[in-house]
């Protein structure tokens, strides 16, 4: 079962590729992740996609691709895999099509002012701890550990609004590029994390 994870930033999609991957054995495979271990390794494309990194530029799709392709490539991919944070972009979806075959892609539906909510309202701890002013009653500091809970920089609201206008512009039209291949299953993701993996796993369960 390979799998394709869509939804804006602050959508959940994290949250429900931690999920599947418990719940079906297969690895939940994120870009980010791709880079750190190539560039930690120092793999000739790690190095490679250091270049433009260091650079302050976006890693070229064919990079992108081939690290992509190399990783699906391993043992543990070879009963399916989630992949979270890839296609980005059109030429991306079409680029992947050529080295992978994908069973369904998730559309994880929220709508930006529950997002806006989700993220700005979020107040994480030096510790790990992660908290949303409506669970805090007007506290500030962390329950568990009693430090000074902070915004981090990408929840603030300017930051917000702006990776969701990125979102809109590059990454929405990939669901529509899916539906016109038949893949694409829309899951609503106002609900609580096991709430949108009950949806998640009738879609799958049916494949």
């Amino acid at each position: 079962m390979n799998i394709i994870l869509l939804g804006a930033p602050g959508a959940g999609k994290g949250s429900q590729a931690a999920k599947i991957s418990e719940y079906y054995k297969i690895p939940h495979i994120s870009t980010g992740d791709i880079f750190r271990k190539n560039i930690k390794e120092q793999t000739a494309l790690g190095k490679l996609a250091k270049t433009f990194i260091d650079a302050g530029n976006l890693v070229p799709d064919d990079v992108v691709i081939d690290l992509v392709k190399d990783r699906l490539a391993n043992d543990d991919c070879k009963n399916g895999y989630i992949l979270d944070g890839f296609p980005r972009t059109i030429p991306q979806a079409i680029a992947l099509d050529k080295v992978a075959d994908i069973d369904v892609v998730l559309n994880i539906d929220v709508p930006f002012d529950v997002i806006e909510d989700r993220l700005t309202g979020r107040r994480v701890c030096i510790c790990g701890a992660t908290y949303h002013v409506s669970q805090l009653n007007g506290r500030d500091t962390c329950e568990k550990c009693g430090q000074k809970l902070f915004i981090r920089d990408d929840d603030k609201i300017e930051t917000v609004k702006a990776r969701l206008k990125v979102y809109e512009e590059q990454t929405a039209p990939l669901v529509e590029y899916y539906q016109g291949l038949g893949l694409v299953k829309t899951i609503k993701g106002r609900d609580t994390v096991d709430e949108t993996f009950e949806e998640v796993r009738k879609v799958l369960d049916t494949l």
